[in-house]
Formats: structure tokens, sequence, C-alpha cells
């Protein structure tokens, strides 16, 4: 059964406030879906990437690809109206292809995905039947439903963060967009794969994530990336001078 990472670039950067689609502006000199698609393109375990992606940017997004020398990359196709519907777009073009396989949901603006999680949740769906990477709450948690007055406070060691990679055997997932789209084709109050599958009384069982993996979606959230890049890039610098030292 092969492993296929699953993703959706379907952002077209307006809470950026950026012409260019958020998946597109560079960091480091690469554009934020090349550096999401190159950790699926390095890891062992993927076997293929498609990618939903806005029509319009779909030739773009292909010489990307091509100068990234991508070659896991099997299709990239115009996703939906929104990103579930992308979702179900693209599950629906790898059921053209395989009966069965592990998909890993990602977003493709989520771009510090690492070879321990990509693995972890592999291990997790054929443990589990699913992988909802996922990271504690450091903050306070609260509840509010007129975000004027606080109704609750959980306790903050029950509360974490759902990420991505989301991870199902592609039958499972596929087969609860279908039921889904039945009843509810707009997929209001859906707002992951995890809300999608716990609806339908699905045990999701969470997988430890980085915390650094943030969703670039706002102007703050790109300048974090840049300082995670950096901070990744230094980290890699005094690991190698540590090395040297030790064979001299």
């Amino acid at each position: 059964m092969k492993n296929i990472a699953v993703i959706f670039a379907g952002g077209t950067g307006t809470r950026m406030g950026s012409d260019l689609p958020k998946q597109f502006l560079k960091v480091n000199g690469n554009e934020i879906i090349i550096h999401t698609l190159n950790y699926f393109e390095r890891n062992e375990k993927i076997d293929e990437i498609y990618i939903a992606c806005i029509n319009k940017w779909i030739p773009y997004l292909k010489k990307l690809v091509l100068r990234a020398d991508l070659s896991k990359v099997k299709k990239i196709f115009p996703g939906g109206k929104t990103g579930q519907d992308s979702i179900f777009i693209a599950l629906s073009e790898v059921k053209k292809d395989h009966d069965n396989a592990v998909v890993l949901i990602h977003d493709g603006v989520r771009p510090l995905i690492t070879d321990e999680t990509i693995n972890n949740c592999i291990e997790g769906v054929l443990k589990y039947g699913n992988a909802i990477t996922a990271t504690p709450c450091f903050e306070t948690p609260i509840t509010s439903h007129d975000g004027v007055l606080v109704e609750s406070m959980p306790r903050r060691d029950t509360v974490y963060t759902a990420q991505a990679p989301q991870c199902f055997y592609l039958n499972d997932i596929y087969q609860a967009h279908i039921e889904e789209r039945k009843v509810n084709p707009e997929y209001d109050g859906i707002v992951d794969s995890c809300g999608l599958m716990f609806k339908r009384g699905v045990k999701c069982h969470l997988i430890k994530g980085n915390r650094g993996n943030i969703k670039v979606t706002t102007p703050v959230d790109f300048c974090t990336l840049i300082g995670n890049l950096n901070a990744i890039d230094y980290a890699q610098l005094i690991d190698l001078e540590n090395k040297a030292r030790r064979r001299r």
C-alpha cells in the first residue's frame, strides 16, 4: 500500500493582503509551497504527491515543480470552492489511481513539516487507522461565544491544537466525504478532516506535531516563518560546526 501526500494549495492571499497567492510567496529563495513539497519529496516513505491548486496558477506551479525536480508529484489539478471541497477533489484524483492508500492531507502553506512527523503519521494510520498531528496548548485556553465574556476555562493539559498532516486510509476519508456531501455539500461547520471524521463518530488518534510548523495565513505568520526557517538554518550550522570540532 502506498503512502500519498495530498496537498491543497488553494489560498488566494486575501488575508495576507497580497495579489500573489500566499503559497507562492518566497522565503529564503524558495516559494512556500516548494518548501512544503521538498519535505515530502525527500521523505523515503512518501511514494507520490497530489496537489490541488488554483486553476489559473497551475501552469506556474508546474514550472516550479519542474525547476525543483520534484519527481514524486504525480498530479496537479484545480481545487474547489473551499478547502474541504479541494480535499475531496484531491482524494477523488487519488481514488482514480489507487484502490486504497495511506493519505497524508496537508496544507501547502504549512512548510515546516519534519521527517519524524511524517513517519509517525504513517505509523499512526497503520496502528490506529488514522493520525491527527497536534501540539499541546501552551497558553491559557478560554471559551467565549460572543468574544466579550469568558464562558469557561478548560484545563490546559486537556487542550491541543490540531495541525497537519491529518492522515487516514484513503477509503475511510473518501467515504466520509461522500456521506457528508449528501447532507452538507457546503461542509458547513467542518473546518478540517479531523472534524469530518469526528462528526461521524470515528475515534481520532493524536500524533505529536512540531509546534513551529505554523500555517502561513497573515503577514505576522509570514514573519514567524522567516524566523523559524532561520532558526533551523542556524541549528544546522551549529550542528555541523560541533561535528567538525569533534573530528579535529
